[in-house]
């Protein structure tokens, strides 16, 4: 061992008490993220929105669960400071202001959606142990319940704008959907962006593709439901497409970034429009510079779905691991490498996490 390494750092005690602390209530925070995922699948949060304050079992009761099971979750939610309790009357109540992004009617969008994604990307760390050591990636389908919260995530992030936000952001788009053109989402997942189309837009075509059997297999389940005749999953990886000026209208949610080659991709796409055609792109808003994300909202949860998901299933398809980090940056000069010759770039309002390109032919 070297003289340097064997030196012992000096510090100062305060400033290291202080980060014991702050570690101290990241490991806490975590634990409440677990459970909050835990309240958002059994129901229970959207339970106690609707609730006065009440027992354990009272609670339970209504859920249709082991109120055993529900005491224990309730005191995490209390000490979390998610729940209120009294504990004269011993009940238990979620208070209007903290369910109004916690439930699934939450007119701030539910946020307990994400916290799936803390215990999800916890089941897959031995895999993600060994790809450290080997460099290697963990295949798409291996991450357990991924495309339903993926569909939760593009149901109030991506389809209940779609109509209002995000469409009116390629200016004539949605006269021509009316009138009728033929529509590609890349990377369609369950297909609710793309089911909520065929519906408002009878007249005109709609194709989803996508690289998971299971989300195809939901997204067809759900479009006969609809008793749609007007649209079509298939699955299939999209590795070298090629679909030469097939579409009038391309779209692609968070979906790019995944890719074993993204900028073939990108330019796949801009190949299978036809003259006029419209490319809108979703992807993470973030910088490609570590430095311009410090204050980015969520950035280290994005760069830890990046460290446990998107970047492993790049590497898995021998791609490139960009990850969900990789920058608008990169993204504005994949467009126009690929042919886009000015990419308009959008971020709403109301969702400032994520970036929107519309690119026309």
């Amino acid at each position: 061992m070297s003289s340097v390494a064997a030196l012992k750092p000096e510090f100062e005690m305060e400033a290291a008490e202080a980060f014991s602390e702050t570690v101290g209530n990241i490991l806490n925070s975590g634990a409440v993220s677990v459970m909050l995922s835990i309240g958002h699948r059994t129901g229970l949060l959207d339970t106690m929105a609707g609730l006065a304050p009440s027992t354990s079992s009272q609670i339970a009761n209504v859920a249709e669960l082991a109120e055993r099971y529900v005491r224990e979750w309730l005191a995490v939610m209390v000490t979390g400071g998610i729940v209120t309790f009294d504990p004269v009357q011993r009940t238990y109540h979620l208070p209007a202001e903290h369910a109004a992004c916690l439930t699934r009617s939450a007119e701030l969008g539910n946020m307990a959606v994400y916290a799936q994604f803390i215990p999800m990307t916890g089941s897959v760390q031995e895999r993600i142990l060994k790809c450290f050591e080997t460099g290697e990636g963990v295949d798409y389908g291996d991450y357990p319940c991924f495309h339903s919260i993926m569909a939760e995530d593009s149901a109030q992030s991506v389809v209940s704008q779609l109509f209002d936000t995000i469409l009116p952001l390629a200016d004539g788009l949605q006269e021509r959907l009316e009138a009728g053109i033929d529509v590609m989402d890349a990377g369609c997942g369950s297909g609710q962006a793309l089911i909520a189309m065929a519906r408002r837009y009878p007249n005109s075509r709609f194709t989803g593709y996508d690289l998971s059997k299971d989300a195809i297999a939901v997204a067809s389940k759900s479009a006969a439901a609809h008793g749609l005749d007007n649209i079509r999953f298939i699955v299939r990886d999209l590795t070298d497409y090629s679909e030469p000026a097939s579409y009038d209208f391309i779209t692609s949610f968070d979906a790019v970034h995944d890719q074993k080659d993204p900028q073939g991709l990108v330019c796949g796409i801009r190949g299978a429009l036809r003259d006029g055609g419209v490319y809108l792109m979703q992807d993470i808003g973030g910088s490609a510079q570590l430095e311009n994300n410090l204050d980015f909202p969520f950035a280290a949860f994005l760069y830890t779905a990046s460290c446990m998901h998107c970047t492993p299933v790049s590497l898995a398809q021998g791609g490139e691991g960009l990850g969900t980090m990789w920058g608008w940056e990169t993204a504005e000069k994949m467009l126009k490498k690929a042919g886009f010759a000015a990419p308009q770039r959008n971020v709403l309002p109301h969702d400032p996490m994520n970036v929107w390109f519309v690119s026309r032919r």
